[in-house]
């Protein structure tokens, strides 16, 4: 593999030189006093990112209290369904994409579900979701980002339904921490989780959850998978450790990327995710290529994703235009499930800089043109320059 190969898939995302370094120092124990100084350093950070996602900086929530887990965010997910909700008791789950999707099939497990669905990279209707919940409904679960389709979700008009019935409200936002706006209390978000290797930019392996105090009074960890407990987790985290062995190596890396990102500053962050993002639909419209999600008027366009639909001409032979981009040291990511062969999408989420965004672009375009695809390639590569120049003046 080239060194300079560039990670554009929706995570893992490239990682800093210093995050690597981390993950090299030399072996402690994980109950030992260093090891607490990571997982604190981590928490504090994360405390920032949760509580702080907004355009001025200013606090969206306090008083909650940030997770680290040893798993991805499934198992955050799977965690919060678990320890919120039981037999007998109705989970509604929101779907339109993969991710939702994965949220439903969670809470099958523990509770009865009722799940609202739209097709795939199509808007929700708030409306709909209202009419499935009720005031007997104990957890309402969405996906704010959804990766599968590059869809950024309605989650505060879905959050104020959720809050008339006194629901709780869980929330993934694996792509949209640490890279978008998320505002925990105007939401009305109880509990709210991320991954590590998405916009926090760190290692895959690890995951996070921010628990505000009305969620972690009703928990019940008797309930939910032993490696899961989340009253266990609390407790534990008030000493700075996990249950159970933590992955030291991981923790560190997570502990320097989640630094990083309040040292840059959630507003800063916020405005260049969403400026890269900009520059990569520009730059594909100019190409003569067409957005794949369909969003109305509560939702819009993903600020860390970007799913574009593959010409007809390309969707007879995709592998030919995914190996073209490949054969350019870039990795790119096609659609999931049924979506395969009919979408590509790319990532701008953690610390790229312009300069890989526009080589992004220029790899993209040129593997059409390999593929057969008769794009503009210059019309796009100075709509994404000038969407990107717009940023810094």
């Amino acid at each position: 593999m080239r060194e300079d190969f560039l990670l554009l898939n929706p995570g893992p995302v490239p990682l800093a030189r210093e995050v690597r370094t981390a993950m090299s120092e030399p072996m402690v124990s994980h109950r030992s006093a260093e090891f607490e100084s990571v997982y604190e350093r981590a928490q504090n950070s994360l405390d920032y990112i949760f509580e702080r996602s907004s355009l001025d900086g200013t606090k969206t929530t306090s008083g909650g209290t940030s997770l680290v887990f040893n798993g991805t965010a499934t198992m955050a997910m799977e965690a919060a369904v678990a320890n919120l909700a039981g037999e007998g008791d109705e989970v509604v789950t929101v779907v339109n994409g993969k991710f939702g999707r994965r949220f439903k099939r969670i809470a099958d497990r523990y509770a009865n579900v009722t799940p609202v669905e739209f097709d795939w990279g199509h808007s929700i209707d708030p409306e709909a979701v209202a009419e499935a919940v009720s005031d007997d409904t104990k957890v309402v679960t969405m996906v704010h980002n959804e990766t599968s389709t590059g869809l950024l979700n309605p989650v505060a008009e879905v959050g104020e339904i959720a809050a008339e019935h006194d629901a709780y409200f869980v929330v993934d936002g694996v792509t949209a921490l640490g890279g978008d706006e998320f505002l925990v209390d105007d939401w009305n978000v109880d509990v709210a989780v991320t991954d590590a290797q998405k916009c926090l930019a760190a290692p895959p392996g690890t995951s996070a959850m921010y628990a505000t105090p009305r969620a972690q009074e009703a928990f019940d960890g008797e309930n939910a998978p032993f490696y899961e407990d989340l009253d266990w987790h609390l407790r534990k985290a008030e000493s700075h450790q996990t249950p159970f062995t933590s992955a030291v190596p991981l923790f560190r890396g997570l502990a320097v990327a989640v630094e990083n990102i309040e040292e840059e500053g959630m507003p800063e962050r916020i405005s260049r995710h969403r400026s890269q993002s900009r520059a990569f639909r520009a730059a594909f419209m100019a190409m003569g290529l067409s957005m794949f999600p369909e969003k109305n008027e509560e939702s819009a366009y993903s600020n860390t994703l970007t799913a574009i639909s593959l010409p007809a001409g390309v969707r007879e032979n995709p592998d030919a235009f995914f190996d073209a981009v490949t054969d350019r040291s870039v990795s790119i990511s096609g659609g999931q499930a049924h979506l395969g062969g009919e979408i590509f999408r790319v990532s701008n989420m953690g610390n790229l800089s312009s300069e890989q965004i526009l080589r992004g672009v220029r790899a993209i375009g040129e593997a059409f043109h390999e593929a057969g695809e008769d794009v503009d390639l210059e019309a796009g590569m100075a709509a994404a320059r000038e969407r990107l120049n717009q940023s810094t003046n």
